[in-house]
């Protein structure tokens, strides 16, 4: 006995002082004052129990245990004392909690995963999910026999008002849920059903910047690029001039240009602007530009991304129960996915398509809305389309109807925008812009491409008359038909770099100060 209380002595005594001197140790270099001032802590206060001196030093693991005990009668009361382990500290601990406190490090806050995103990943779950229950539900039921087969028939025919008042309850609840998810579209005032709210994709827009900073790193154009420049200058004036719209003032709108040849220009609902300088060539001046933003940035701040996800999750849940009927039913499985496949198609041209080229139309139609109140010229708008129309025929690309396109076509952009035009032109003599020019674009676009297509048919009609009177004369060299270089209505960057300057003076070519317009 008396040799376990011995070494349980050493270790209780020996445990703290190997401590120590790892402490002394790793801080020979370090300063009386240093250590004072770090640790808060004075040595003439220190205590010592058997010639031992404890560290102030609270990196090390020491586990001293540090508390103020009740004075002693035959001793004047100290201010430290060090209390006997018991089965509760099996090691000496400190007490001290301003001490304790600094042994700990909190670590980097952890971003949250948004709910979208958490929906677009268990997507493929869901579905997996369907099919599993649909195949075992078919395979049940091919294994029942004959008369459990018909009892079940009956039991389910007898239950049917049953059956059908869950299914009642169902749908009311389902009718409760989307009736106090519905919102009111900005700008047009639309009702639709959101279940995603705004906070859920600006988290989620914050992830997809980075993906696409990470993306395009490389091909950044620098800030002081001219083509960052005009770009920058047309965002912030379409955002000036719309700060009556509380969804374009609560977002900061930064600018980033990439170097490529798409034509392509995308706003995130965070406020973040991409543009392919394949764009910048694609538009002819600075007011077909800032239709083109204006109308990325209506995609924006109306939520078109929340809005559609909130439809695609709505339809996948619906289709979810169709998929398990089709396992279910399907008597094999090539069928199951044959059927699978099918319905996957009917959905995507019968809700995702249609619904997709709605948002667009409403795009374009907010688009030249911001456009107007930011003094642009409104009729530029249905010419870009125009552009882009005999741009894809002369570039050789297939058109494909427009039930099979996520976006209006061409033609049945301009017909919607030259009906919107007079509303917006309307709407922009009300924000007090400067006058336009009494030539229409339209009319000016629409007689280049007449002259064009003229000239054309003319030299190519000349070139055949002059091949055939070669072929009648004698001639040493093969016969050179002309050569008609064929360009489309190709815009120039220079034009759009010179006009900026045009959206935001008075007509003198003096600047003013942006005023918002308020409608």
């Amino acid at each position: 006995m008396e040799l376990i209380c011995l070494r349980l002595f050493k270790t209780e005594t020996l445990f703290p002082l190997k401590a120590l001197n790892r402490c002394r140790t790793r801080h020979r270099l370090t300063s009386l004052r240093a250590i004072r001032e770090k640790n808060k802590c004075t040595v003439d206060k220190k205590p010592r129990l058997h010639g031992l001196q404890p560290s102030c030093c609270l990196q090390s693991t020491t586990l001293l245990h540090l508390t103020q005990p009740a004075p002693l009668q035959t001793a004047t009361p100290r201010l430290w004392s060090f209390s006997a382990p018991d089965k509760r500290t099996p090691f000496l601990r400190v007490a001290a909690a301003s001490q304790s406190a600094q042994l700990f490090h909190t670590s980097g806050r952890l971003r949250a995963i948004t709910t979208p995103l958490i929906l677009l990943v268990i997507k493929p779950i869901q579905k997996l999910l369907a099919i599993i229950l649909g195949r075992s539900i078919r395979k049940w039921w091919v294994a029942l026999p004959p008369n459990k087969r018909q009892l079940l028939r009956e039991t389910l025919w007898r239950r049917r008002w049953h059956l059908a008042a869950g299914g009642a309850t169902l749908l009311l609840f389902i009718s409760l849920f989307f009736l106090t998810h519905l919102d009111e579209c900005p700008v047009t005032g639309r009702t639709r059903l959101l279940v995603f709210s705004r906070e859920n994709f600006m988290e989620l827009a914050t992830l997809t910047t980075e993906g696409y900073m990470e993306e395009f790193k490389e091909m950044l154009v620098p800030v002081s690029d001219p083509r960052h420049q005009v770009v920058e200058r047309v965002v912030q004036h379409l955002a000036q001039r719309n700060q009556d719209i509380a969804e374009v003032s609560a977002v900061p709108w930064s600018v980033h240009v990439v170097e490529g040849p798409t034509i392509n220009a995308f706003v995130l609902p965070n406020g973040k602007v991409f543009i392919f300088t394949g764009m910048l060539e694609a538009v002819a001046d600075i007011h077909q530009l800032t239709f083109i933003i204006g109308h990325e940035m209506a995609h924006a701040l109306i939520g078109h991304s929340a809005e559609q996800a909130t439809m695609s999750h709505v339809v996948d849940l619906l289709s979810l129960i169709l998929l398990t009927a089709i396992w279910a039913v399907c008597p094999r499985d090539s069928l199951a996915a044959l059927g699978q496949w099918i319905q996957g198609k009917l959905v995507q041209f019968m809700f995702d398509r249609p619904y997709s080229r709605k948002l667009e139309a409403e795009a374009d139609q907010v688009g030249l809305q911001l456009a107007a109140k930011a003094c642009a010229d409104v009729r530029a708008g249905p010419v870009f389309w125009q552009q882009m129309e005999i741009s894809d025929q002369l570039r050789g690309e297939p058109t494909i109807p427009e039930w099979l396109s996520t976006h209006p076509s061409h033609r049945n952009r301009v017909t919607q925008l030259d009906r919107l035009v007079p509303e917006a032109l309307e709407l922009r003599a009300r924000c007090e812009c400067p006058p336009l020019p009494a030539s229409d674009p339209r009319v000016v676009f629409s007689k280049s491409v007449r002259v064009l297509l003229e000239s054309v048919k003319r030299d190519g009609l000349d070139g055949r008359q002059r091949g055939a009177e070669e072929k009648q004369k004698p001639s040493l060299s093969p016969p050179q038909g002309p050569k008609v270089a064929i360009q489309g209505p190709r815009t120039q960057l220079g034009g759009v770099l010179v006009a900026p300057a045009a959206l935001v003076d008075g007509g003198d070519g003096t600047e003013e100060k942006i005023r918002p317009c308020q409608t």
